[in-house]
């Protein structure tokens, strides 16, 4: 059985490619930049190797044996395919998959894809939504956003997005008869929208300093959908500033109280200490500067 071993020499290989397509050696070697005798003896060689003849030496020059012909067939296809095959290689986008919660992948980064394929072109992003704390090397991440506190391990290198900055955010249509802004017996009769953090005992503290009539709830499993009710005027919600800026700015959302809960929970960008492709590096350096504009700009 035949191996890799036993394959002739490349440079022979290229040699009896460029003489069999010219019918030339002179040819040959113009096109790849040696000797004329340089690629006649590389083509001996391969001849040597595979014990029978390619070319006739005739006085106007090459033509190829029966088993020439047919063996310069297959070796312009076998060099046809590689050449395929890098060309994509080279065209194809590096490919970074970054794991986000699903309110972060809806309310941030989604809305931005089209900046960052304009900043990156070559960079396949692939965007994996969960709530679930992810192995980067088992799930095939390059790179992560997550909430917390660092450090987050000692294989990963925590980079700060956004502070934690949490608010209360509503319909304007909601309010507006209240002139904006909610007073602690207004906000008793609003319905509030929970989701998995739960941060509402602590908001009504701050922001009233005192016991409320029980307001009524909705509850939802992921912050996401809590802004979407809160978007179509179902209640109040509670997010980070950050994600809702946008619909703070276009008057989609408005804050009913003029309170906001800070520290405990930042963002952070997650990427492995040792081992991150300049791909995934480019990502993460997009999200921190985006992140920074942003902050400035607030």
């Amino acid at each position: 059985m035949s191996s890799e071993a036993d394959l002739p020499s490349l440079s022979g290989l290229r040699a009896f490619s460029a003489a069999g397509r010219h019918l030339s050696f002179r040819a040959a070697a113009e096109e790849l930049g040696v000797t004329q005798g340089a690629v006649a003896q590389q083509v001996r060689g391969l001849e040597e190797h595979l014990g029978l003849r390619l070319f006739l030496r005739e006085p106007r020059g090459l033509s190829f044996t029966e088993a020439g012909r047919v063996y310069h067939a297959a070796v312009a296809r076998a060099f046809s395919q590689l050449l395929d095959a890098t060309d994509a290689l080279r065209e194809a986008p590096s490919r970074v998959t970054i794991s986000v919660t699903p309110t972060f992948a809806s309310k941030w980064l989604i809305p931005r894809l089209g900046e960052f394929t304009e900043a990156n072109p070559g960079i396949d992003l692939r965007i994996t939504a969960t709530e679930r704390v992810m192995s980067f090397h088992a799930d095939g991440i390059d790179l992560a956003v997550r909430q917390g506190h660092p450090p987050f391990g000692a294989s990963l290198r925590a980079d700060l997005l956004f502070p934690q900055e949490v608010i209360a955010v509503c319909s304007p249509q909601l309010v507006a008869s209240q002139g904006g802004l909610l007073d602690a017996a207004a906000f008793s009769r609003m319905t509030l929208l929970h989701d998995t953090h739960d941060l509402w005992p602590q908001f009504i503290e701050m922001a009233f300093g005192t016991e409320l009539d029980a307001p009524r709830g909705l509850r939802f499993s992921q912050t996401t959908l809590s802004l979407d009710a809160a978007l179509a005027g179902q209640g109040i919600a509670l997010a980070s500033r950050f994600l809702v800026q946008r619909d703070l700015d276009a008057s989609r959302l408005v804050q009913p109280v003029a309170t906001a809960l800070e520290g405990g929970q930042d963002f952070y960008a997650l990427l492995p200490r040792q081992g991150a492709s300049e791909a995934a590096l480019r990502a993460r350096d997009w999200l921190l500067g985006v992140a920074s504009k942003e902050a400035q700009k607030g």
